[in-house]
């Protein structure tokens, strides 16, 4: 047996040299059993069977490879030969294509494939599949290059103990170039993953589609967006950029529920910087174009951003230990902290004055277990605030609105970040928390040309689309049409509450009484002195902390050092909730 970096010879499988007494060692015309219609032998037939007649010769050696025959030694050393063989191809398929590829994947800061899958994996867990699986295309030199696992690993393992899948695409072997062979290794795992009802994670560093095969490579990515659209909403699927994602290919993490990106060794584009050049005579680095950073920061394709693999992978193990296995269970549930531990910080923490700033962030610290919030999206859209965290040891999704950016107003990216969450939040059966101090929406003819009233009503939309447990908590301003989409009673909220600085209205005192009373403060010999008493009583008729309670706006006005106890305990209440929906296709939400 030869084994090479790109091909192994093996005739077991072909019927070579070895298979007649393989055979012969697992398949005997001396040891027949009865047949379905013979009859069983009874006790005094057996006994006859099994009893030597007078005079017969003892049975000796046989030679035809049976156990017990002078071949039998023979079969074991072949058996163990073809063991010894399986392993060498294992050791060959797990190690690659040799040193120098490893040498150079580490030279460009990047993991190989096996250390990044004993980051993601409990130690020990990882099962492989079609491991031995080689592409079969022929053309530009490809029949003289045949690696096993064809630069994609596939399988399942565990993360603290629960099942993940995982395709993790293998830089060294083609430059984890996606052909027919990889292509089908790939919906294999994620059918896998559907079937079984666990998450699925993808490490992507792969140079896109296989050139050398042509059309059939772009098939193979269709197969895995149809595979993806599929699976949205079943189990979840995060998409972990550790390299290369250009053209097609950028279109799975897209839709994917999460993203990771790893800085400076990974990057995402549909088109590359000589295509751009090319094109449009705009020069741009590959970082510049389509990098971690970009994505995180500008275009929001990217939810979380990492300086190094190692610290990715520990907050994708810690994502996972968030989310359920599929949309049919709930979240692990974990040690909560005490249930009645009062915020009395909170009182110092939020000012009364509504034009003051202060970090949202701090105040959900305060609120949920142990201060852990694990944030999505945290450098795009900051005006809003969206992330994980425990109430009592049970998972919630919280959307909050940033004071210290922007003073916490909606606008176009806002909008979509929200409404991405509440949408991933819903669908996996986690319950939403939502922290309201909110002016309005962000004025201008950029946010008006931008479409946001087209993307305002994806937030609006995925609010009223949710069933799961919603509690909405109105700290301070709570202005307009943005009090209304950010879970008001009116859309559908479970139960609202305020403290007792809430500001709920149609605006602000001020931009109220210059239109209400306009024409008055023109009018009056001290138009300064006017405005201001104007302002003062709009605020005191209709702005007062109780003025929505007395309606029936808000369920309760409570004390901001009993936020975390009162949200325990209305999501308690809350945890058997059963919503009836209409009978549809789908819904045709704002895109």
């Amino acid at each position: 047996m030869t084994v090479t970096q790109d091909s192994v010879t093996c005739t077991a499988a072909t019927g070579g040299p070895h298979a007649s007494a393989i055979l012969a060692a697992v398949s005997d015309p001396h040891d027949e059993k009865p047949g379905d219609g013979d009859p069983e032998p009874g006790p005094r037939e057996a006994r006859a069977l099994a009893t030597p007649a007078a005079g017969a010769p003892e049975a000796g050696p046989r030679a035809d490879g049976v156990p017990g025959g002078p071949d039998r030694e023979v079969g074991t050393a072949d058996v163990r030969a073809r063991v010894a063989e399986l392993h060498e191809l294992r050791r060959t398929a797990e190690l690659g294509p040799g040193a120098s590829a490893t040498e150079a994947q580490h030279a460009r800061g990047k993991l190989t494939v096996r250390e990044r899958l004993d980051l993601l994996f409990d130690p020990g867990t990882f099962r492989e599949i079609e491991q031995l699986r080689r592409h079969r295309a022929t053309g530009f030199g490809l029949e003289d290059r045949r690696p096993h696992t064809d630069g994609v690993v596939t399988g399942w393992g565990e993360v603290d103990g629960r099942t993940v899948f995982v395709y993790a695409h293998d830089f060294r072997v083609f430059g984890g170039s996606l052909g027919e062979a990889h292509a089908e290794k790939i919906h294999k795992v994620m059918d896998l993953a559907v079937s079984a009802g666990a998450p699925l994670v993808a490490l992507s560093d792969g140079a896109g589609a296989r050139i050398q095969e042509g059309v059939t490579a772009l098939a193979g990515y269709g197969g895995i967006f149809r595979r993806n659209v599929q699976a949205s909403g079943v189990i979840p699927q995060i998409s972990v950029m550790l390299g290369p994602c250009a053209g097609g290919a950028t279109y799975s993490p897209a839709l994917t529920d999460f993203v990771f990106m790893v800085r400076d060794i990974a990057q995402m584009y549909i088109t590359g910087p000589d295509v751009v050049h090319a094109v449009t005579g705009e020069k741009i680095t590959h970082n510049g174009l389509g990098g971690a950073e970009v994505h995180s920061t500008v275009s929001g394709a990217s939810a979380f951003l990492y300086d190094n693999e190692p610290d990715c992978f520990t907050d994708v193990r810690h994502l996972l230990s968030m989310l359920p296995a599929n949309n049919r269970e709930l979240p692990p549930v974990a040690a909560g902290e005490e249930r009645d531990r009062r915020n009395d910080v909170l009182l110092n923490l939020v000012p009364a004055e509504p034009n003051r700033a202060y970090d949202m962030r701090s105040v959900v610290e305060e609120i949920v277990d142990y201060g852990d919030f694990f944030e999505v999206h945290a450098l795009w859209a900051t005006n809003i605030v969206c992330g994980f965290a425990r109430l009592d040891g049970h998972v919630v999704g919280v959307v909050a609105n940033q004071p210290s950016s922007q003073a916490g107003v909606l606008d176009i990216h806002a909008s979509e970040k929200a409404a991405r969450f509440v949408q991933t939040c819903d669908a996996f059966s986690i319950p939403l928390v939502t922290l309201v101090d909110v002016p309005g929406f962000l004025p201008g003819g950029a946010q008006e040309h931008g479409g946001i009233i087209r993307h305002g009503a994806k937030l609006l939309y995925a609010y009223c689309a949710a069933t799961v447990p919603r509690v909405q908590v109105i700290l301070r301003k709570a202005y307009g049409g943005a009090y209304i989409v950010m879970d008001s009673r009116s859309i559908g909220t479970d139960l609202s509450y305020a403290w007792p600085t809430n500001e709920i209205a149609v605006m602000g005192a001020e931009g109220a009484a210059n239109v209400v009373f306009r024409r008055e403060i023109a009018a009056a010999p001290d138009p300064d002195e006017a405005r201001a008493q104007r302002i003062k009583q709009y605020r005191q008729e209709l702005m007062h902390p109780y003025y929505a309670a007395e309606r029936g706006l808000v369920d309760d006005v409570i004390d901001p050092a009993e936020t975390r106890a009162t949200l325990i305990g209305a999501l308690s209440m809350l945890r058997a909730k059963q919503v009836r929906l209409p009978e549809r296709k789908h819904g045709n939400p704002p895109v």
